[in-house]
């Protein structure tokens, strides 16, 4: 393949039939269907691409988030994730993900208290989550309460009306956190919270999580920032496994809490959601700070993995990383330091200098201190997932939205290439050797 003199397209040759074929070259992609035009024979289905995982072909157009892994960017709708992170509150950043620009006072106020007006959630879905045993994983339960919310709304199938679609974006930003905190009561049977409206949004989740017998909840400001900041970082990630998730299924038109609920489940794949929870079993099979040289020398033979080291996406720092590490010591010096901080950071520094790791472009990723965070938090390591599916919430809404109101959208079916057998001979089951 090589670029044209015509400009804007991408000439091919086929070198079985001689033919050449000029592509039209739009946003620096070519349209896959344009592939199915050459052919060796007239009746050939034409050429497909094959890319598993989807690892460079686009799936549609966004304006949500943009990434650069070689310079280490993200951005919420043209905003760079340090600075909203510094600067604005989770529900101000779900605004700029659902509505594309940051609200004003009033846009804010009416905001917040549409989603703070949702936060309650029907007694008989209490009682659903009662239902489930006293060791289920809280992951399992907020997959199924969100799924049984469509039972509970009707109305959210007409997904084309924009009032009954905003609504249902206020509830599940809403009420996510109070399942979340009610399915962790559950496994440790303890009675229920119930929502503080005079709270904020991070400050609620805490009390759902933490009250006791004291008539009013009070969260540490530190905590409750802490909480904020991450649900910020984790709010979207462009077209990740559970945003392809929320796309793929909601281009069937499902409600949205049936899609949501599929986001949760591909998010509960320890190969997604999973991350920082593997991150302390590693700190904790290394142990002391004395045993890294020997785990090191282990990764480095393939005989013991580095989690929380490397990405996907970015092949410099992972920005929200260094966010996530200043967060870290300010938690510490509430709940004291992590016993685990010391490994971490000598992890860390060895990763930035070592030539291994640099060559490698195996930097610390968000996961590497979030887990750190939340289990000085006190919060089990069963949970991390679920605080981080709250979070990433209005960035699904954002991304099923968008989906929505595109032009070019189409139920998702993707292609194969088939390479089984065809025109077998059927034999009886008394004949079969």
């Amino acid at each position: 393949m090589a670029k044209s003199k015509a400009n804007n397209t991408l000439s091919i040759t086929d070198n079985r039939t001689g033919k050449q074929y000029d592509l039209p070259i739009e946003n620096d992609t070519i349209k896959a269907m344009d592939l199915r035009q050459i052919k060796v024979k007239k009746d050939d289905f034409g050429m497909m691409s094959y890319d598993p995982a989807y690892s460079n072909t686009a799936s549609c157009t966004s304006r949500v988030t943009f990434i650069d892994g070689d310079k280490g960017e993200l951005m919420y709708r043209g905003y760079p994730i340090d600075v909203l992170a510094k600067k604005s509150n989770f529900l101000e950043v779900s605004y700029l993900l659902l509505n594309g620009k940051l609200p004003n006072k009033k846009e804010f106020n009416t905001f917040e208290g549409n989603i703070m007006n949702h936060t309650m959630i029907h007694e008989n879905i209490k009682k659903f989550i009662d239902g489930f045993r006293y060791d289920a994983h809280p992951m399992g339960m907020l997959m199924s309460t969100v799924a049984a919310l469509s039972t509970f709304y009707p109305e959210s199938k007409d997904i084309f009306d924009e009032e009954t679609r905003k609504i249902q974006i206020h509830r599940l930003i809403a009420k996510m956190p109070t399942l979340a905190a009610f399915a962790y009561r559950h496994s440790m049977g303890m009675p229920y919270a119930y929502p503080d409206n005079d709270l904020s949004y991070a400050g609620n989740f805490l009390n759902m999580l933490y009250k006791m017998t004291e008539l009013k909840y009070k969260p540490d400001p530190i905590m409750e920032k802490a909480i904020d900041v991450l649900l910020i970082l984790h709010a979207d990630h462009e077209q990740n496994c559970s945003a392809s998730a929320m796309r793929n299924v909601g281009s069937s038109h499902p409600d949205p809490y049936s899609a949501t609920a599929a986001s949760i489940a591909a998010l509960y794949g320890p190969l997604h959601g999973g991350a920082n929870e593997g991150v302390l079993q590693m700190l904790a099979e290394i142990g002391h700070k004395d045993n890294i040289p020997k785990a090191i020398k282990a990764a480095k033979n393939g005989e013991f993995r580095l989690m929380g080291f490397g990405h996907r996406v970015y092949k410099s720092y992972d920005p929200r990383a260094t966010i996530i590490k200043d967060i870290a010591h300010d938690v510490f010096q509430v709940t004291g330091k992590n016993p685990y901080l010391d490994i971490a950071l000598e992890l860390e520094r060895i990763a930035l200098e070592d030539e291994y790791f640099v060559k490698r472009k195996l930097y610390p990723n968000v996961d590497f201190y979030s887990g750190l965070i939340y289990q000085s938090m006190g919060i089990p390591t069963e949970m991390f997932t679920v605080l981080f599916a709250i979070g990433r919430t209005p960035g699904w809404l954002a991304q099923w939205k968008e989906l929505l109101l595109d032009p070019e959208r189409r139920i998702a079916r993707p292609r194969q290439v088939y390479l089984g057998d065809k025109n077998l001979k059927y034999v009886p089951m008394s004949k079969r050797k």
